[in-house]
């Protein structure tokens, strides 16, 4: 089984899938630096030349190979939810846990994050408040809808977060990664 994390930008998929990956040695599969190796230029470039459309199309097929392994932490792009076959390809392998994270706090870390304005493109072309408030409110249900587990990353770093998840994983007999020992390898 794989550990699927998904959740807007800037809610810790990266950091937190790095961690539990290094704790539970496991391979991470980031799928936007997959979709950008594919591409071979940066998310934004080929969504300006592309289109969405195109970018959606291209995930999909990348959600669907990624999701045939096993033993995984995924870490997905924000709007993977928006196909539910991503999200049934997905749950297939997967345990899937969303990374709730208020407004307030996608803001100050986009803020924080040298990749939001060279990597990450806009969605809506508002101002970032108005479009994190427009595209969370489209997504919120979304992502409830398809995670089996919710953790809120708020004022909690990523190390926190990765030992939530191990704790709160389903026990081995129902269906818990083989290999994985809850609570193993937990950074005090």
């Amino acid at each position: 089984m794989n550990i699927v994390l998904i959740g807007y930008r800037c809610s810790g998929k990266s950091l937190v899938g790095k961690t539990l990956a290094d704790d539970l040695s496991l391979e991470l599969m980031d799928t936007d630096q997959v979709l950008e190796e594919r591409i071979g230029s940066p998310i934004p470039h080929y969504v300006a030349e592309n289109g969405w459309e195109a970018f959606r199309m291209l995930e999909k097929m990348i959600i669907r190979s990624i999701a045939n392994h096993d033993q995984r932490v995924i870490a997905t792009g924000g709007g993977v939810v928006l196909d539910w076959e991503n999200v049934r390809n997905l749950k297939e392998t997967g345990w899937v846990v969303w990374l709730r994270t208020g407004i307030k706090s996608i803001r100050d870390r986009m803020g924080q994050d040298e990749r939001s304005g060279k990597v990450r493109p806009g969605l809506t072309g508002e101002n970032p408040l108005e479009e994190i408030e427009e595209i969370l409110s489209q997504r919120t249900a979304l992502y409830e809808r398809a995670s089996d587990y919710i953790v809120n990353t708020d004022r909690q770093s990523p190390e926190t977060v990765a030992r939530e998840i191990i704790q709160s994983m389903p026990a081995q007999d129902q269906g818990q990664p083989q290999g994985i020992v809850r609570g193993a390898a937990l950074n005090p």
